[in-house]
């Protein structure tokens, strides 16, 4: 799952050297789209994987909820991370779009 949306996301995105010329014929609705992937497989992925590993662990070593509940509260942890992260690093080229349309 979260290498299909990895998938996605880089066919969207296309590659992120290329110049802002090509960004700026971009489709209106593409970097929203490009986004909106990126914080659902930050979601979706981590805990979709702990819930089916959770289990798995749970009925191999009869420890039921315990394992299935401390995976899930990991990729809780993880997702947080890497929402925080995306946002920053969105955040970011925000600012320095700003800038550049300040400077023009």
């Amino acid at each position: 799952m979260s290498l299909f949306c990895l998938f996605l996301i880089k066919i969207m995105a296309g590659d992120e050297t290329k110049n802002s010329e090509h960004n700026k014929n971009a489709a209106w609705w593409q970097p929203s789209l490009i986004l909106f992937a990126k914080f659902s497989g930050w979601i979706a992925a981590p805990v979709i994987i702990a819930a089916f590993l959770g289990r798995w662990l749970d009925k191999k070593y009869g420890t039921e909820p315990l394992l299935f509940l401390a995976t899930v509260g990991f990729a809780f942890l993880i997702s947080m991370f890497g929402l925080v992260k995306t946002v920053k690093e969105e955040y970011r080229k925000i600012e320095k779009d700003d800038k550049e349309k300040k400077n023009d």
